[in-house]
């Protein structure tokens, strides 16, 4: 189980509880009142507390038969950031023990309870490490905001665990099981389907693989007609070696990830299902396994993706957008969407700009952009939107092909903005933005909501605008 905590609602604080967490704001006020040796506030001030969020005071109590303990935590200013950050602090704290009773903040329950379940969130192969709290019993939370928390968690822990499964047991087969396995509408394309409806970029990135790629179609329909329909895009690269222009040792070691954008398609389309969500929506999973062999694709070598336009291919480690144009051409050409997203772990140049503390988002539209970025915003995957510069367009030139998947030399050298460039090629002029998550696709730490590896970033944003929409 990626998440073993579970969430429950309990009328009233047990008087035996063992384990008890206690909210106080900035003037050291407790939320509820506490019995302890010593007045609450008088304790706070003895220890500096300033009532930061993630600031956590622990204190010994009498319990029958030994020692319990109180957990004081403070909210900061109780918005939504501040709510994550307490429930996630909580939680690390009661590493290891069965029960922690919580008294809730006022405020975003919801936002704080999902926080609390992610830092719960580990992914192992064996038994290695201390597990976490077991149950959170929360003193009159509202049902639905829990459900909610419950429903946004599991869909962000199932992105991390489909990214942190090692590529020996993951190739794209094994994806498309996955998928599957959400129960909803699955159609997936073999590689003798694939070529045969013409999806020459799926095919080409996978030709060096014993393990040949696949198309995967995910389809949610709520009761109720939908106004918009909208499709979803995930690279799903199971893993990355960069093909013949191999990466080097040390930057292949994450490259299991290299799949989160489709990670991230299959946890939406199923949490949606949850939901209950009043929108449409289609989600695509390009997955193929880049590998270096007798058989994989040359720089230099030409391919037509799906609907004719042909590719130049200079650089074979530039295989995300190739994978993503055929399923974005697709989605243009068959399935006549309102909106398309997609979401990739695409350049390590997105990196450089932002760092990995905030995700890019590219849009051909100025209010779908302003949607995901306010959504990013309240969901807490934070989005900054990055131009689609037209002076660079020239990048994408090729002497030979209608394109280029890689700039020709270092006139512009804007690899994520020339990357979100190609993409727009294959959109058909529809409205469409592009998610690049390869700074904030992976961790390197276990911190707040984190734990070191996939992050599952990407799911709290497109659940949020999904939902509004």
């Amino acid at each position: 189980m990626p998440i073993e905590t579970t969430a429950s609602v309990v009328a009233e604080v047990p008087a035996d509880a063992e384990l008890l967490a206690v909210p106080y704001a900035s003037d050291l006020a407790p939320a509820h009142p506490v019995e302890l040796h010593l007045p609450v506030s008088d304790l706070l001030a003895h220890y500096e507390a300033k009532g930061e969020a993630g600031e956590i005071v622990e204190v010994p109590v009498a319990r029958a038969g030994g020692v319990g303990r109180v957990l004081l935590y403070g909210v900061g200013d109780g918005s939504p950031r501040a709510l994550r950050r307490a429930g996630a602090a909580l939680v690390r704290r009661a590493k290891g023990r069965e029960t922690l009773t919580v008294v809730p903040p006022d405020g975003d329950v919801a936002a704080f309870a999902e926080a609390a379940l992610l830092a719960a969130y580990s992914f192992r192969i064996g038994e290695a490490g201390r597990r976490a709290v077991r149950t959170l019993a929360f003193t009159g939370a509202d049902p639905r905001a829990l459900e909610r928390a419950r429903i946004t968690a599991g869909a962000v822990a199932l992105a991390r665990d489909l990214a942190n499964t090692p590529s020996s047991v993951k190739d794209p087969a094994w994806l498309a099981e996955r998928a599957v396995e959400t129960g909803l509408p699955v159609r997936v394309w073999d590689e003798e389907e694939l070529r045969a409806d013409g999806f020459g970029g799926i095919l080409a990135v996978g030709q060096g693989s014993a393990r040949p790629p696949r198309l995967i179609q995910l389809s949610y329909t709520p009761e109720q007609p939908a106004e918009r329909h909208v499709v979803l895009v995930g690279k799903g690269i199971t893993f990355d070696s960069g093909g013949l222009s191999l990466k080097p040792t040390e930057n292949m070691k994450t490259q299991k990830t290299d799949m989160a954008g489709g990670a991230v398609v299959i946890a939406v389309l199923r949490a949606l299902a949850e939901l209950k969500a009043p929108v449409r929506v289609t989600g695509l999973v390009a997955a193929a396994e880049n590998m270096p062999s007798g058989s994989a694709q040359r720089p230099s070598d030409v391919i037509t993706h799906y609907g004719g336009r042909t590719v130049e291919v200079l650089n074979t480690d530039a295989e995300g957008r190739l994978v993503l144009a055929d399923a974005l051409a697709y989605a243009d050409a068959t399935l006549d969407p309102d909106v398309v997203v997609d979401i990739a772990t695409l350049t390590g140049a997105i990196s450089v700009a932002l760092g990995r503390g905030m995700g890019a988002v590219y849009a051909s539209d100025d209010a779908l952009a302003d949607q995901l970025v306010a959504a990013g915003q309240a969901g807490d995957d934070r989005l900054w939107r990055m131009p689609l510069i037209e002076d660079y367009t020239p990048a994408l030139e090729s002497s030979v092909a209608d394109l280029a998947n890689v700039e020709a030399g270092s006139r512009f050298g804007a690899g994520s903005i020339t990357a979100a460039l190609f993409l727009r090629e294959f959109t058909g002029g529809r409205p469409w933005a592009h998610l690049d998550i390869a700074g904030v696709g992976r961790s390197t730490v276990d911190e707040g909501t984190l734990t070191k590896g996939a992050t599952g970033f990407g799911v709290r944003v497109l659940l949020e605008w999904l939902s509004r929409a």
